[in-house]
């Protein structure tokens, strides 16, 4: 029995240690699907909807699109997030405010 418990409190230390040294970014093998947003009235002429939009909240992505948001300056539109694919998995892209 005390050998199990040491093993098991090794494991829990290596898996400890590990998670400790992870990448900040979060990489997954199936894209999340987003939910189905029914686009509502535009608030005024100075606002930008903003559709498929992703965060990174607790070591997960959390849909946060399907909004109205006024440009951060005037003159300025909105780029859209994005998935992007590399060999360890999907990894999004965060949409951005740029100049026309």
């Amino acid at each position: 029995m005390k050998k199990k418990l040491v093993k098991l409190l090794l494991l829990f230390v290596v898996l400890f240690t590990v998670s400790l040294s992870a990448s900040a970014q979060i990489y997954v093998k199936i894209r999340p699907t987003f939910p189905i947003v029914v686009r509502t009235e535009q608030p005024s002429r100075d606002y930008v909807w903003i559709d498929e939009e992703w965060e990174n909240r607790g070591g997960t992505y959390v849909y946060v699109g399907g909004h109205w948001a006024p440009p951060p300056r005037h003159g300025y539109v909105r780029r859209s997030g994005h998935w992007k694919h590399n060999r360890r998995g999907n990894i999004w892209i965060q949409g951005t405010w740029r100049r026309r």
